[in-house]
């Protein structure tokens, strides 16, 4: 040990009485309130009043909670959203209608609710199947252009009064239900069957008959003969309504809606009127929650789908491949009607050079789960 290591008592005390007496002036300074303060925001309390398109029971509902709560944290008390369910206030279906005029400051729903707009809404959720899955559109929608290419759907062509965000890769939705199984194309000619969007064209050029109807409703007119088949969107969603108590086959894979995502809707004016930080936390709670969201999903809905097998007796069968063929035909036809239309041609055409870069890279790269899966597990059922 050295001699500098070494403190003295005498050099101990003075370093002592020197921390003492400037410890002693800044706390005399804080006192006085010549220390500047940290910018700390005083933002007025907000409350926005939030409608869903979703009852009250569906994981839907669920989720749309999961991005409030994300809100109303991280803003601190200063910013909260009121969280009411499908059709609280309006129609389910008539919530964008709400959010443009003012009459809701919110929404949570998906964009196919509106496609009667514009059919261009569905080619942001529920468009022709090029390759992407739902993660991979939800990367065209926030890196690929799709943002600026509803922007312009939104301000340009239909001058709504809307600001969106976008969460939730949603996974491929199932066919659906059916009294029987469903083992060709054939089958499906001439069932009615529910479907949204530009979905219910596709079930058209194949020789179904659709009906548009709300998750709530679909069980009710399934009862009564009003359809004769339907789907709705994952296994959760559609235990909970009681999809297994009036069907017992249940399709799983499809092209009618591979995609699709949340669709957060706030009026332009009120969102505007928001501080900057409540914009942006309005802005990154939809990634945050897109996460959770999914996430959840992954969980839950693999869950829903053992019970709906081992407990309720379902059928749990895959979309036969006659199917999938069947549909890509159709979309082929969808898409030559759509692509007369100049914009929802520039939608198209983004997306596919989206697909033709991002689906290779990832599809060569990607490990072959399913051979692992078997591997461990034995053969899929299915």
């Amino acid at each position: 040990m050295t001699d500098q290591s070494i403190i003295k008592p005498e050099a101990a005390k003075a370093s002592r009485r020197k921390f003492l007496k400037t410890g002693g002036l800044a706390a005399g300074a804080v006192a006085a309130g010549t220390f500047a303060m940290p910018n700390v925001s005083r933002a007025q309390t907000v409350t926005l009043k939030m409608q869903s398109s979703w009852t009250a029971s569906d994981i839907f509902q669920e989720m749309a909670a999961d991005y409030c709560t994300r809100v109303n944290e991280m803003a601190g008390g200063r910013l909260k959203i009121d969280l009411l369910v499908g059709g609280a206030v309006v129609h389910p279906f008539s919530v964008q209608d709400a959010v443009h005029t003012g009459v809701l400051d919110a929404c949570h729903t998906v964009t196919v609710y509106w496609y009667g707009k514009h059919k261009a809404a569905s080619l942001f959720g529920t468009g022709p199947v090029f390759g992407f899955n739902a993660e991979q559109g939800l990367g065209w929608i926030y890196n690929g252009g799709g943002k600026e290419l509803y922007a312009e759907l939104i301000n340009d062509i239909l001058k709504l009064n809307i600001v969106s965000f976008f969460a939730m890769p949603m996974p491929t939705q199932p066919l659906g239900w059916f009294k029987k199984p469903v083992k060709s194309a054939a089958d499906m000619k001439g069932l009615k069957y529910r479907t949204v969007g530009l979905a219910a064209d596709l079930m058209q050029a194949m020789g179904l008959a659709v009906a548009q109807l709300p998750g709530g409703e679909i069980v009710p007119a399934m009862e009564r003969g009003v359809i004769d088949a339907f789907e709705f969107n994952n296994p959760t969603s559609d235990r909970r309504f009681g999809a297994q108590n009036v069907a017992k086959n249940y399709m799983l894979g499809s092209y009618h809606q591979a995609t699709e995502y949340f669709e957060i809707m706030f009026n332009k004016q009120k969102f505007a009127g928001l501080p900057k930080e409540q914009q942006a936390i309005l802005q990154y709670a939809a990634e945050a929650a897109s996460s959770a969201n999914y996430w959840k999903a992954m969980d839950i809905y693999s869950k829903d789908l053992q019970e709906l097998r081992e407990k309720d007796k379902v059928n749990v069968l895959r979309t036969p491949k006659d199917v999938f063929e069947a549909q890509i035909k159709a979309w082929d036809g969808i898409i030559a009607t759509l692509g007369k239309d100049p914009y929802m041609k520039k939608v198209m055409d983004s997306q596919k050079a989206w697909v033709k870069r991002v689906v290779y890279y990832e599809t060569l790269n990607a490990a072959d789960y399913v051979t692992a899966y078997e591997h461990h597990f034995g053969k899929m059922q299915g």
